[in-house]
């Protein structure tokens, strides 16, 4: 027995002086644990196992907390919500892992771990504050070496040494988006060989696209395709009908009422903010007004004949694509129309890419999303992309990238109600169309006879500082004549 306590022993201090060499360095607190673990197997060998145990459990458990930062996301924003947590405290995560979802004043965006280890600490609660550069969780790292404490990650992966150089050749930094970065490591595209189209030249999703575009010759899908929905059957179009013209009551949208008798004073919140900050600068703009109505006739009668067929390929097509597509067909004629004006009023920037957004009635408030480049895409294009569009703001999901750079703007308020309005210009945009709802009246064909036509009003704004009163006029005229005669777009799409 003697024999056996002593060989224990030995192996105990051959194992203690191996597990020193690798790992009494890093960490002070083990020449204690040791102490007490040789003191614990003097007493018996039950007794070491269990020290020998725990010790070993003690120092797996040791690693270096890293405070993981809410880093820049861009477009100035200093402060988001906490929307969502992915993670608990004691859940284990991997580098690119998400960790929550924060809602800015123009997006959501995830936020997605740079580290491996686990969570000890969610600094917010739901609905909290968060704010840029101050610390959203604490991870505890299994590595010290490879931790950088200060660079977070928010949707970016990371860069290669040589992509990295590469990029560095020219001397300068590339700019771009975390979301485009990412676009460009899935596609093995370098940024330093993509030129940006954005502002300070930085590089867009769109850039990206067409970059993938030129080298094979075909377009990167925008989103997967949405639920092919099938045409009813004529049969079914007869009682839907009947039903309608029965019922015109609107049905409210709202929830039950409730009387508190109690004034209650609340936050901004995000999209909010965004709306006391652009509608007070647009108060600085002199808004010039013209209204015209439009009859949608023959549009209507074409939208029917193309909807089951853009159903069958996944896509819903409403009337919007139609009006997006004119519109940029008649922005090549004006472009004007299609500038802005700096904020000292000596300069007007005429943009090459007609970027029109639509407002959207989101649960988080108004936002007004753009289709990108539509001078270039086809209507059924542009009615894949409004789908995407719509889909995000149903969620809530729409990203910075969908909500910044618009050049002119649709507001489609019909599809609520209302015929005529007085739509406020966005700044730095210079003109803007609030669309009515379409209506069946009486009107006088060519012979004088009474028909029933399809009726919708449109009311422009435009900034009158360097937009006159012809000039919107004109292009209100052009815009009618495709929409009233759809075919004629077919001279002018190329």
């Amino acid at each position: 027995m003697a024999a056996t306590v002593v060989a224990l022993r030995s192996s105990c201090r051959a194992a203690g002086r191996l597990f020193c060499i690798r790992h009494i360095r890093p960490y002070s607190s083990i020449r204690l644990l040791k102490a007490r673990h040789i003191y614990g197997f003097d007493k018996s060998a039950w007794r070491y196992r269990h020290q020998h145990q725990l010790f070993r459990t003690t120092v797996a458990s040791s690693g270096q907390i890293v405070q993981f930062k809410l880093s820049d996301i861009g477009e100035g924003i200093t402060e988001v919500t906490v929307k969502e947590w992915y993670v608990k405290e004691g859940d284990t995560v991997s580098q690119f892992d998400s960790i929550c979802e924060v809602q800015s004043d123009k997006a959501s965006v995830t936020i997605t771990s740079r580290y491996d280890g686990v969570i000890r600490k969610l600094h917010y609660a739901l609905d909290e504050i968060a704010h840029v550069g101050k610390p959203l969780v604490d991870i505890e790292t299994a590595t010290i070496k490879d931790v950088a404490p200060e660079e977070d990650v928010v949707e970016t992966p990371a860069v290669s040494h040589e992509e990295q150089t590469h990029q560095e050749i020219k001397g300068h930094k590339t700019l771009a988006t975390p979301a485009v970065r990412r676009l460009a490591m899935e596609n093995n595209i370098k940024l330093s060989e993509v030129v940006g189209t954005g502002k300070d030249n930085r590089i867009l999703k769109e850039d990206i696209l067409n970059y993938l575009a030129k080298q094979t010759g075909a377009i990167l899908p925008l989103s997967p395709k949405p639920e092919i929905i099938p045409p009813p059957r004529k049969r079914d179009l007869a009682a839907d009908t009947s039903k309608e013209k029965e019922s015109r009551i609107p049905v409210p949208i709202a929830g039950p009422v409730v009387l508190s008798g109690k004034d209650k004073t609340v936050a901004l919140s995000g999209f909010q903010k965004v709306m006391v900050k652009t509608m007070t600068a647009a108060l600085k703009i002199p808004h010039f007004g013209y209204c015209d109505e439009l009859n949608l006739s023959q549009l209507v009668r074409l939208r029917e004949e193309l909807k089951p067929v853009a159903q069958e390929r996944g896509v819903n097509l409403s009337f919007m694509p139609f009006f997006l597509k004119a519109a940029s067909l008649g922005l090549l004629h004006y472009p004007i129309l299609n500038a802005s004006l700096d904020e000292n009023g000596q300069n007007i920037t005429y943009k090459a890419s007609h970027n029109i957004g639509i407002a959207m009635d989101t649960g988080q408030g108004l936002v007004v999303p753009n289709v990108k480049n539509i001078e270039a895409r086809s209507i059924f294009d542009i009615a894949s992309e409004l789908n995407r569009l719509q889909n995000l703001g149903a969620t809530n999901q729409l990203g910075t990238n969908d909500l910044t750079g618009g050049t002119f703007t649709l507001s489609n308020i019909g599809t609520i109600g209302g015929t005529y309005a007085k739509p406020v210009i966005l700044p730095p945009e210079v003109a803007i169309g609030a669309l009515g709802k379409i209506q069946v009246v009486p009107r006088f064909n060519s012979k004088g006879e009474i028909v029933k036509a399809q009726i919708m009003n449109v009311s422009w704004s435009a900034d009158h500082r360097i937009i006159d009163g012809a000039t919107m006029s004109r292009f209100s005229n052009l815009w009618k004549s495709y929409l009233e005669n759809p075919a004629s777009m077919l001279l002018d799409l190329k």
